[in-house]
Order: structure tokens, then sequence, then C-alpha cells
């Protein structure tokens, strides 16, 4: 009974966050002077145009943007919650068929990251714990200053010039023209994934990886760990049976912030790699004042990030009651 009213308790926090979010969310972008009318008036009087005051009066209305915040706001939520998204003005088509067009990639790439993320960095910072001050130990760290310090649309660069050099061609997109038919596409397909999964991963696993580490290295000198030690414990099973799961803790509350940055973070690098997701619509977006397709991209992306993290502090009970209890005693 008290597991069920944690988690209605967390899952309706979640709702309330996710509404909160949505109303953030659509006043950011409608901070910026001006609107999506008049970066159009400006560039048509770019293009020796003449635009009245009246023209521009009759866009507004055309395009709903002469009505107060609060109504658009509301208008826009209640087209969220029924499935109406509003139309992308610089696109010209419906906010959620242009969103569809790249959310099965990006989720893809942000999933397939976060996964290569965690198998990489989990056990090289185990390795680097149980070997500190090692050769290993040394180096790991130093790769992991390196990837941290390192833009990611550098080595995207860097990688792709060595793709080039050693295969005759760079190495950019996803998909070849035509998408996946055969054998001999899934396996382009796959080598081309190889470059933006390194490049958008790496800082993250970095990150991760020196978390772990300390982690484990504090783990490691706890009175429990000494005994079980002293009993004549496999320094395997006191690693995989004890101190993995204090170091669970770390890893499962980074999950939100996690899926935040791999999901956000690579729009450089897709536009350097000229990868169909999410990240290039969202700048252009942005640039044009695109208000429900920006809000639109901006709410997904907040939404993954709640969902991570209440799955994270759903697991984090799970791992550790104290958390309840803590929750009890607020």
């Amino acid at each position: 009974m008290d597991n069920m009213i944690y988690i209605i308790k967390r899952i309706g926090m979640a709702f309330l966050t996710l509404l909160m979010i949505s109303f953030v969310v659509f006043f950011i972008i409608q901070l910026p002077p001006g609107d999506f009318v008049d970066s159009m008036v400006t560039d048509m009087v770019a293009q020796g145009e003449t635009v009245t005051e009246q023209d521009i009066a009759n866009l507004k209305a055309m395009y709903r943007m002469d009505r107060p915040f609060l109504v658009q706001y509301f208008d826009w939520l209640k087209g969220i919650l029924t499935g109406n998204w509003g139309i992308s003005f610089y696109y010209n088509q419906g906010v959620l068929v242009k969103i569809k067009e790249t959310l099965g990639a990006t989720l893809m790439v942000s999933f397939l990251t976060l996964g290569v993320t965690y198998i990489v960095a989990i056990p090289i910072a185990i390795y680097s714990a149980k070997n500190q001050y090692s050769l290993g130990d040394y180096l790991f760290t130093f790769l992991g200053f390196v990837g941290m310090a390192v833009p990611n649309f550098l080595l995207a660069i860097l990688l792709m010039y060595l793709s080039f050099k050693w295969t005759g061609r760079p190495i950019m997109g996803l998909f070849i023209d035509g998408g996946i038919t055969d054998w001999a596409s899934l396996l382009e397909f796959l080598k081309r994934l190889i470059i933006p999964i390194t490049v958008i991963s790496l800082n993250e696993a970095c990150g991760l990886i020196r978390r772990i580490r300390a982690q484990m290295l504090d783990e490691q000198e706890k009175p429990y760990v000494l005994c079980i030690r002293a009993k004549g414990t496999s320094e395997r099973t006191i690693t995989f049976k004890y101190q993995m799961r204090a170091i669970l803790n770390p890893i499962v509350s980074g999950l939100g912030g996690m899926i935040a940055g791999v999901f956000n973070g690579s729009t450089i690098t897709a536009i350097v790699l000229m990868l169909p997701t999410q990240g290039p619509i969202l700048l252009k977006a942005l640039q044009t004042q695109d208000v429900y397709l920006s809000g639109g991209i901006l709410l997904i992306s907040a939404t993954l990030v709640v969902i991570g993290t209440l799955i994270s502090d759903l697991l984090l009970a799970a791992l550790d009651p104290r958390i309840k209890l803590l929750e009890e005693i607020k």
C-alpha cells in the first residue's frame, strides 16, 4: 500500500511538473522581441516588397498572433491534449507531421547513445577504482578529461576527416537514398551510426565514469567492505554483490539528466554530421520564432526528462528503501 501511494504521488508530481514546464516553454519562446510575422515582414522588405501596417495586421490575424498571451497558451495546451499541435509557420505543415519526420531517428540515436554510455562507462569506472593509480587508471582518467574538454562538433569533424582518409568519403547522415531495403543498406546504416553515437556518448560517458569511480573508491574504505574482505571474500564478490548495489544510486539518479543531455546536446553535432534528428529543426524553429514547432519539440524533450526522472525515482525507491522513509518524514 505504501509503495502504491509513493508511486501515485510521484506520477502526480510528474504531471504537475509537465504542466508548469509547458507554461514556461511557451513563455520563454515568446520572450524575444517580435514574432514570426515580424521575421517574415523583415524578409519581405529585404526582398523589395512593400508592406503596410494593414498587411502586418492581416498576417498577425491569419497566424492568430494578435491574441493575448494566455489565450494563445491555453489554446496551444488544449491542442496538445487533443492531438492538434498547431501548424508550423516556417514549414507550412502540421507540427506533429514535421516532428514525426525526425522523431524516430532522434529517439533511436538518443537511446542507443544512452545504452552505449552505460555499457562503456560502468566497466571502465569499476576497473579504474579497483586499480587506482595504475597505468590503466591514469590512462582512462586522462582520456576522461580530454573527452569532457573537447567539443562534440570538433570531434565529429575530426572523425569525418579520418573516415574520409580511410574510406575515401566522409561518413555523414544516417540513411542512404531509398532507406534500408537490403542487407547492404542495413550495413551502411550501421556504419553511419558509429560516428554520431561515439561523439554524442563520449562526454556523458566521461562524466559518468568519474562519478562511479569516486563512489567506488568511497565504498572501498567503508567498514562493511573491510569486514567482508577480512573474512576472505573474493574481490569479485565484493565488487558485484556489495559495492555495485551502492553505486547503483548515482547511476540511476542521473538518468533524467542524461536523457536530457543526449536528446538536446546533439544539435551542433547533428548539423555537422547532417543527421535527420530534431536538433536542426529546433534550431531553425527558434531562429524563425516558429512558436508551435519549437514549443512542441521542447515539450517532447521536457517530457522525456520528466519520464526519466520519474523512472529514476521509482528505481531508487526500489533500490534504497530509505528514500521512501525520507519522503514520509517530509
